[in-house]
C-alpha cells in the first residue's frame, strides 16, 4: 500500500495495489490509528466513500460501506444449512463482523480466536457495529495462534468459521492441506466449516490446487462466491466443507432479519459458478 498527502494537506489518498498495474484508491479524511503489533500493523482510515476503513500491513480488512457482504456471505450458508447449529468456533475475525452475524441465531456458544489482541481493540474503539458482538454473553474470546488451537484444544464444534486473510503472507498456513486435516478433526458429527478462500481473479491457480485436495477430504467440498467490492477484484470465493451437510439442498427456513444481502435466493445463486470457474476453481 502507498499513501500520499494532497496538495491542499486535507486529503490522504490510499493506494492498496492487486497487481503490479492496478488496485484500489480511497481519499480519506484523516488517519484514526496507525499501531504497530508483534504480527502487523494497524491502520484506520476515515474515508468519505467507505466510512471508516480498516487495513492490515497496508491491505483492506474491512469498512464500514461494505462489510455486510463478507460477513453474510461467510456466516449465514452454513448457518443455514446446519439444521442446528449451538457450539460455533471462529479462527480469526477480530474485527467482530462474523461473530456478529453467528449471533443474529440462537446458539449456545460461540468462541472467537484471533491471534492479534490489538486488532480486537482496534474494533471495540473504531467499529462499534461489528464489535457490538464481543458484549454477548455466549461469546467466549481467546487471544491465541488459531493453528495451534486446533491442534491442541481437543475440542469439537458444529461450525467452524475460517475468517483469515488471503492465502498469502503469515496467513498462508490457514489455507494448506494440514490445517483442513486438524480443523476436520474439530467438527462434531454432522458439523461443517465455511472459510474464506480469496479472490478468483488474483488467487485462481491457489483455488484449483486447494480445490484437489478439499474434494479428497470432505463429502461435500464446494466452492461459493459473493460481492465483496472493496477486496481484490470485487468478487469473493469461499469454502462450504461437511461430510453430512449438503450445502445445495433447499434451505427450509427463513433467514434472520435486518439482513442486507443474504436471502435463500442468493444462497443458491451462490453455489452456482461462473462459466470460466466450471472447470478450474472447483474441480
Amino acid at each position: 500500500m502507498t499513501r500520499r498527502q494532497s496538495p491542499n494537506n486535507k486529503t490522504i489518498e490510499i493506494r492498496e495495489f492487486h497487481s503490479a498495474s492496478g488496485g484500489i484508491f480511497f481519499m480519506a479524511r484523516r488517519r484514526i490509528l496507525s499501531a504497530k503489533t508483534p504480527f502487523q500493523k494497524i491502520e484506520v482510515y476515515e474515508t468519505e466513500s467507505f466510512g471508516r476503513v480498516l487495513l492490515l500491513d497496508g491491505l483492506v480488512q474491512t469498512t464500514e460501506r461494505d462489510e455486510f457482504f463478507y460477513h453474510e456471505m461467510l456466516v449465514h450458508p452454513a448457518m443455514m444449512a446446519h439444521p442446528d447449529p449451538q457450539e460455533i468456533l471462529i479462527i480469526g475475525g477480530g474485527d467482530g463482523g462474523a461473530l456478529r452475524e453467528v449471533f443474529r441465531y440462537p446458539v449456545r456458544k460461540a468462541t472467537l480466536v484471533e491471534i492479534d489482541a490489538a486488532v480486537i481493540d482496534a474494533a471495540k474503539k473504531h467499529f462499534p457495529s461489528l464489535a457490538c458482538s464481543f458484549r454477548d454473553r455466549r461469546a467466549e474470546i481467546l487471544i491465541a495462534d488459531g493453528s495451534r488451537f486446533i491442534k491442541e484444544s481437543g475440542r469439537r464444534f458444529d461450525l467452524i468459521f475460517v475468517d483469515s486473510s488471503d492465502p498469502v503472507g503469515p496467513s498462508a498456513v490457514l489455507h494448506r492441506e494440514a490445517f483442513y486435516e486438524r480443523l476436520k478433526r474439530c467438527l462434531k458429527p454432522g458439523g461443517a466449516i465455511a472459510a474464506q478462500a480469496g479472490s478468483p481473479l488474483f488467487h485462481l491457480a491457489h483455488l484449483q490446487k486447494k480445490a484437489i485436495f478439499l474434494k479428497k477430504q470432505f463429502k461435500y467440498a464446494h466452492s461459493y462466491f459473493g460481492p465483496a467490492p472493496t477486496y481484490p477484484g470485487g468478487f469473493w470465493c469461499y469454502s462450504f466443507l461437511s461430510d453430512r451437510v449438503n450445502p445445495l439442498k433447499k434451505i427450509p427456513r427463513q433467514a434472520p432479519a435486518g439482513l442486507r444481502y443474504y436471502n435463500r435466493d442468493i444462497h443458491a445463486a451462490a453455489f452456482a459458478l461462473p462459466a470460466f470457474l466450471v472447470q478450474r476453481a472447483d474441480g
